[in-house]
């Protein structure tokens, strides 16, 4: 019998998200509306910030945040080279120049030791990113943010539900944090974002820069089409299109109630990963002393000696999703012909990137599932 195919990071979408996306339809308002306000602010109570403004993706979170921000031409925003494209992509298309610093081979988190170093007169911005769930640390960032006056931007599009020293992810001291709601995050709302932040006037202006720049947008569309509703508005900025919508946030609001389920279900089965693996010459992703990590990915990394290609085909080949999660941003050819990097330049990135696989783990998946893909790579791995 062919078993069925386990995917590496499936949403888990059940009847409450459905029904509350027919209610949105029913309701004649199926754009930014009353569930994006709602979905907001439950988003801020459930991590403690202050501030929320919902966005299309956490890239154009990241995105809005830089250009409320000011960042342009001649600034730099320092970032790992270990992270999706997106995270440098935003400050290229803000004119600015990214800097990459290499990882910590053993958390796999930014090496907060090197970016010192990186600092000048042009760097504006420090951008650490979550990665898998766990933690950057975080203290040594805002010492050298507060020291050098750069502003902190966390691209938080894997931690949703992780902890930094007892304090969740979107109520830290940042200017802003990011987070993401696409389909393999820890919840999701098909696509989405969000900004949170502690500086209102922060989230007033991105609000204006996810539509268009018009003043009050919000409300003006909330009410322009009602009775009471007026047709003038005006445009405060030149902005962008980056609104989420309440299809998306009817999602959202019920994947929300079940992140704390969700979590506990990843961190369950990457324990069964942690403790089932440990003997067979694989390396983890180590979580530090008082953090907590949500597991949105499960980075795996194989013995030197095994052939990480050959080694995903073959769980491919026995029903069993893979993938790798990121190829350093410093060895694709766009940011080689940018900026100049190339292979050698952050070895423990690379190192990490050589050895990996990230394994699947998901609410979607069965305790049965995860046994079976252990099975499997002690299997593999002799």
């Amino acid at each position: 019998m062919t078993r069925k195919f386990i995917n590496f990071s499936a949403p888990v979408i059940e009847e409450d998200e459905i029904s509350e996306v027919v209610d949105s339809l029913k309701s004649g308002w199926i754009t930014t509306g009353p569930k994006v306000i709602q979905f907001e602010k439950a988003v801020c109570s459930y991590t403690g910030g202050k501030y929320a403004a919902a966005t299309f993706s956490c890239t154009s979170a990241l995105f809005l945040v830089l250009k409320a921000l000011g960042i342009g031409p001649g600034d730099e925003v320092i970032l790992p080279s270990f992270t999706f494209a997106s995270t440098a992509h935003v400050v290229v298309h803000c004119g600015a120049r990214p800097v990459f610093v290499d990882i910590n081979s053993t958390t796999m988190q930014m090496d907060t030791s090197q970016i010192s170093s990186l600092i000048n007169e042009s760097t504006k911005v420090i951008m650490p990113v979550h990665y898998g769930g766990n933690t950057v640390e975080m203290n040594d960032i805002f010492k050298l943010a507060k020291r050098h006056n750069i502003k902190v931007v966390e691209d938080a599009a894997h931690a949703i539900g992780s902890s930094y020293q007892g304090q969740h992810i979107g109520s830290l001291d940042s200017m802003a944090t990011c987070l993401s709601f696409y389909a393999t995050k820890n919840i999701t709302t098909a696509e989405g974002g969000m900004v949170l932040s502690w500086n209102e006037e922060l989230v007033r202006m991105v609000k204006k820069l996810t539509m268009y720049g018009i003043s009050d947008a919000r409300e003006i569309w909330a009410d322009r089409y009602t009775q009471k509703g007026n047709w003038f508005y005006d445009i405060e900025m030149i902005g962008y299109k980056a609104n989420m919508t309440d299809l998306c946030a009817a999602l959202g609001l019920h994947q929300l109630r079940k992140l704390n389920k969700f979590i506990a279900i990843r961190k369950k089965y990457a324990d069964i990963y942690l403790r089932e693996l440990q003997n067979l010459g694989c390396d983890f992703m180590r979580v530090m002393p008082g953090n907590s990590c949500s597991w949105q990915a499960f980075p795996l990394l194989l013995p030197t000696h095994i052939d990480r290609d050959n080694f995903i085909v073959r769980l491919r080949e026995r029903s069993i999703g893979a993938s790798v999660l990121f190829r350093p941003l410093h060895l694709h050819s766009a940011y080689q012909k940018l900026l100049g990097t190339k292979e050698g330049d952050f070895p423990a990135c690379e190192g990490v990137f050589n050895r990996l696989v990230n394994i699947p783990i998901s609410p979607a998946i069965s305790e049965d599932d995860v046994q079976y893909v252990v099975k499997t790579i002690k299997e593999l791995l002799g």
